[in-house]
C-alpha cells in the first residue's frame, strides 16, 4: 500500500487535453466528483451523465448544466473515461447495458465490493481501476483507496489522480484486497464517526445542556481533534495520553471505555464491515 498523499493541484495536468468523461449513476458520489470538477474549470460539456431517474437529472442539469440521459446510448462512445457510480447489486446490469458503447474507454468503479476480476468479463477490458471513496468527498475532504489492474498505463493513472483530487486524499494499493479494509476503515468511516457525534450529544443533552449547544460541542471536538492528529508529529496514542491525567475526568472517561472493552468492539464491527465487503463481491460479482 502506497503512503496516503494529497494531490497535487489540477492545474498541473490541465494542459494536457481534458477527457470527456460519463458517469454511469448520477447519485451523491457522482455529484461530488462533477461538482469537484466544475470548481476546476472543466466545461459541462465534457461530461455525460446516464442516470435513469427523471427528477435526478433535472438536479444535475439545474446545478452542473452536464447531459444528463435516461439510458445508455451512442453517445458514450465518445467517452475517454467512464466512472461506474452505480450501487452494487445495479453495476452488473449497467455494465451490460452501457458497456458496449464505451469498450474502448478507461473505467472507474466506485460500486463497494465488485471486484475488477468481475467487471473484466462485464466489460471486456483490463483498463479499470476500482476506487473505494467515502461521503466527506461531497465537501472535499474524502479518502479514496485506488486498485489498477495490469491493463492500466500510467497516463490512466494520472488521470484517475486527476479525477479523484477533486473529493480529497488517496492512496494507492497493490493488492486488491486491501479495498474492502479501505471500505471498512474509510468508506464505512463516516457512519463511524457520526454514531459517536450522536452519543456525545446525547450524553451532553442528558446532562442539561441544549441541544444547539450539545451539537456544537460534539462536531466541533471531532473536527479540531482531527485536525490535531493530522498536524501532530507524534502517534494519536501519544495525544491520547497527554489529556488523559491519572486520577482526572478523561482518565474516568477512558477507564470507562477500557472496561467496557469498547475498543476491541469497535474492531469488530470494523472487521464486520470487510467481511460485508468481502460477501457484496461474492454476491454480486458472480459470473455465470
Amino acid at each position: 500500500m502506497t503512503a496516503s498523499r494529497k494531490p497535487a493541484s489540477l492545474t498541473a495536468t490541465q494542459e494536457a487535453p481534458v477527457p470527456h468523461i460519463a458517469f454511469i449513476g448520477g447519485g451523491n458520489m457522482a455529484s461530488a466528483i462533477i461538482g469537484g470538477l466544475a470548481k476546476h474549470g472543466v466545461s459541462p460539456a465534457n461530461l455525460t451523465v446516464v442516470e435513469p431517474f427523471e427528477a435526478s437529472r433535472d438536479a444535475l442539469r439545474a446545478q452542473f448544466n452536464v447531459g444528463a440521459i435516461p439510458q445508455a446510448d451512442t453517445s458514450l462512445e465518445n467517452a475517454d473515461l467512464v466512472v461506474w457510480a452505480v450501487k452494487p447489486q445495479n453495476l452488473r446490469e449497467a455494465a451490460g447495458q452501457a458497456g458496449p458503447f464505451c469498450k474502448d474507454a478507461l473505467h472507474l468503479s466506485v460500486a463497494a465490493g465488485i471486484r475488477s476480476d468481475s467487471l473484466a468479463q462485464w466489460l471486456g477490458t483490463q483498463r479499470i481501476v476500482r476506487a473505494m471513496p467515502n461521503t466527506p468527498a461531497l465537501v472535499g475532504l474524502g479518502q479514496t483507496g485506488l486498485f489498477a489492474r495490469s491493463g492500466v498505463s500510467d497516463n490512466d493513472k494520472a488521470w484517475v489522480e486527476w479525477l479523484v483530487a477533486n473529493m480529497g486524499q488517496f492512496l494507492w494499493v497493490g493488492e486488491e484486497a486491501q479495498l474492502d479494509a479501505v471500505t471498512a476503515v474509510s468508506g464505512s468511516g463516516p457512519a463511524y464517526v457520526f454514531y459517536f457525534i450522536e452519543a456525545m450529544e446525547k450524553a451532553a443533552i442528558e446532562m442539561g445542556m441544549s441541544p444547539d449547544h450539545a451539537k456544537q460541542l460534539a462536531i466541533g471536538t471531532f473536527v479540531g481533534a482531527s485536525q490535531l492528529a493530522q498536524s501532530a508529529q507524534e502517534p494519536v496514542s501519544v495525544l491520547r495520553e497527554r489529556v488523559t491525567s491519572k486520577g482526572g475526568t478523561t482518565h474516568a472517561a477512558i477507564t470507562a471505555m477500557q472496561s467496557a472493552q469498547v475498543s476491541a468492539l469497535f474492531q469488530d464491527a470494523i472487521k464486520a464491515a470487510q467481511a460485508r465487503a468481502q460477501v457484496l463481491g461474492d454476491e454480486f460479482g458472480k459470473n455465470d
